[in-house]
């Protein structure tokens, strides 16, 4: 097909053109913008039929979905030259162009001036797309003016008000305009709903929202499952778990959206086991998962009770095909970190072949977290050298906790300085750090210079390393300092119950505990749990409530008593212990033992044992744990806040330091 020359194209032009059809179009053509290049034969514009509007407006149509707004203008210019007159879909899709283009604010003026010569500019369709091109280019205010000026108004109209106010971080105009548009009676659709929810999340108002959520169930909109879906994230993100619930609960129709809300929200509040309850029901409804609802529910079997969950749920992605993107990947592997399996995390972060900052993060604080401070480092190392990883703040608190695990002092000074800007956590680990490997003066010296002794979290990583060392002397003062702290906190009263009570100060002990009493204050109480046969046991201090109490306390004590033939010595030292029950009963009582005793009796030799501690697991424990681990020839791994403990052969992954 020739390119037909300009002089050509005017005349085939001149020759179609009908003077007395539309009088308007040669002046449209005049304020055109002329640089725009035109890449379309003339040839091919001349087949179209000049009567043919339709066909020229699919043209248009294909160049804008295509992305080229300079082909769309260029289209448009050429129907005008060959006298083609625009309809109302014509001139919406050139205003979309618009605001593409160079210019595109005085361009889209131009084509606003089509329209009021055309006679279009009070179509229902023109008037949004000039509302969004002046939303976009001149702000909300500027599409208001053009939107009070018009004389129809319809639902689209008012909405998009609304979403442009949205947009530029203006809720609350957004639901004054729907209020105004309630009050105009105007017909109100999901969309509208779902544009004022929208605003009212963003707000943070339940009063706003449960006013829209009522206009909602007024116009009969309440069950359309946008609107539902709108109302449960306002819900969830204004707090009100209960109020999700009761939406989610009459919803007539549910879709993944809708199940991946809620039970995200339950997850995200600590309620796993209902999130986990609901994600088996939406699986059992036939609706199936996809990649937002499985690393959304994935952190609910980042427990080591649910670790079975995690496992079935991995399972399942691998069997149904289901989009295993960076961020799924990395679900799954913190998954497998946090339940205990830090072996399967390292398979799973090694058979990656795409890895983000969160990836190499994850993995480095979890060989911290299982006692593996040097690898975590290493890797970090090995993430340095990656180029297209961008190492971000939180990966150096990842591998400073990891420095401060595998005590390696002058590397966790080099990372933690490579922090911008330290929090409180990173001040924490810096302190833990060198107090974990005896430097006491430099520790202090730490907190000096940044202004740290009044820190509670920084002063319990310094608690920490005399427990270790046990320095005995800076325990007491940082008691002392704790309790002036917080005086409402049992917890310091029992550590100085127990200072006392190391150093036979019976007088002052008495006088601690009688303090307690008055202030009303409850010391925590430590529990531990074991999953077995998908069921969560759950033992206490001293506890006989368990079916099998009596076969449970008897297999501790032959255990101590194998431990005793051997000579081995338990560490009997309570003095910097914060539990206090645990002082006043037998060891084989304590909760961890309890639960661990369980576990051996009720699995198959040589199964690993897993069990869940709220509380720090005493020195007692962790080395009758370890002997235990040694004589079963079994792996007794026990998770406390501060780390997972991975008992084999009579030794522990944390080296005795946690």
């Amino acid at each position: 097909m020739d390119v037909l020359s300009s002089t050509q194209s005017r005349s085939i032009f001149l020759k179609q053109k009908s003077t007395n059809a539309v009088p308007n179009l040669q002046s449209c053509v005049r304020v055109l913008p002329r640089s725009i290049d035109v890449s379309l034969t003339h040839q091919m514009f001349d087949e179209i039929p000049v009567s043919d509007t339709f066909a020229w407006n699919n043209l248009i149509q294909t160049h804008l979905t295509n992305g080229d707004p300079d082909r769309v203008v260029s289209t448009y210019r050429q129907m005008l030259l060959r006298g083609v007159r625009p309809d109302k879909h014509t001139l919406p899709r050139i205003l979309t162009a618009a605001r593409q283009t160079n210019n595109s604010f005085f361009f889209g003026k131009q084509v606003h001036g089509h329209a009021l010569k055309l006679g279009l500019s009070s179509d229902s369709y023109v008037i949004s797309a000039l509302l969004e091109l002046y939303g976009r280019l001149d702000g909300a205010d500027a599409a208001k003016l053009l939107f009070c000026k018009s004389a129809r108004r319809n639902s689209v109209s008012w909405t998009l008000i609304s979403r442009l106010y949205i947009m530029e971080d203006k809720p609350g105009m957004a639901v004054d305009m729907f209020k105004q548009m309630v009050k105009s009676k105007a017909e109100i659709d999901p969309l509208a709903l779902v544009t004022a929810i929208g605003a009212c999340g963003i707000l943070k108002s339940l009063l706003e929202g449960r006013n829209v959520h009522g206009i909602a169930r007024k116009s009969g909109l309440e069950g359309d499952v946008l609107v539902s879906n709108s109302l449960l994230k306002l819900y969830i993100d204004c707090g009100s778990i209960k109020d999700a619930r009761a939406v989610f609960d009459r919803m007539p129709s549910k879709d993944v959206i809708s199940w991946t809300e809620i039970f995200r929200a339950y997850v995200k509040n600590g309620g796993f086991n209902e999130g986990l309850k609901l994600f088996r029901q939406m699986s059992m409804e036939g609706i199936k998962p996809d990649s937002l609802a499985i690393s959304s529910i994935l952190p609910a079997c980042g427990r080591v009770a649910a670790h079975k969950q995690g496992k079935e749920i991995h399972a399942y992605l691998l069997r149904n095909g289901i989009d295993m993107n960076v961020t799924v990947q990395n679900a799954v592997l913190d998954m497998y970190v946090k339940s205990g399996f830090i072996d399967s995390a390292a398979k799973i972060f090694a058979g990656m072949e795409e890895r983000d900052s969160i990836s190499w993060t994850v993995m480095i604080l979890g060989y911290s977290l299982h006692g593996q401070g040097e690898l975590g480092v290493d890797l970090f190392c090995e993430m340095e050298k990656n180029s297209r990883v961008q190492i971000d703040q939180i990966a150096y608190a990842a591998v400073l906790h990891a420095c401060t695990t595998a005590r390696l002092v002058e590397q966790g000074r080099f990372y933690f300085n490579c922090i911008s800007s330290p929090k409180i956590r990173n001040h924490a680990l810096m302190v833990a750090l060198l107090s974990h490997a005896g430097l006491f003066h430099e520790a202090r010296v730490f907190m000096e210079q940044h202004k740290l002794e009044g820190c509670v979290e920084v002063l319990r990583a310094l608690l920490d390393g005399c427990r270790i060392h046990r320095n005995m002397p800076t325990a007491k003062r940082v008691i002392d300092q704790l309790c002036n702290l917080q005086t409402l906190n049992a917890d310091n009263y029992v550590l100085l119950s127990n200072w006392y009570t190391s150093s036979a100060k019976w007088e002052m002990v008495d006088k601690v505990r009688e303090t307690i009493r008055d202030m009303g204050l409850k010391p925590r109480k430590g529990y531990s749990w074991i999953e077995f046969r998908n069921k969560i046991h759950v033992f206490g201090t001293g506890d006989v409530s368990h079916p099998r109490s009596e076969k449970i306390y008897w297999e501790l004590q032959s255990l101590m008593k194998k431990i005793e033939e051997e000579g081995t010595m338990l560490n009997a030292d309570f003095s910097l212990h914060d539990v206090d029950e645990e002082r006043e009963c037998i060891p084989i009582g304590h909760s961890e033992l309890l639960a661990t005793s369980f576990g051996l009796i009720s699995t198959q030799a040589g199964a690993t044992i897993r069990v869940t501690k709220n509380l720090r697991i005493c020195g007692n424990c962790h080395d009758s744990a370890k002997a235990i681990s040694k004589i079963v020839e079994r792996e007794i791994i026990i998770k406390d806040p501060s780390c997972f403990h991975h008992f084999k052969d009579g030794f522990c992954s944390c080296g005795d330091f946690w």
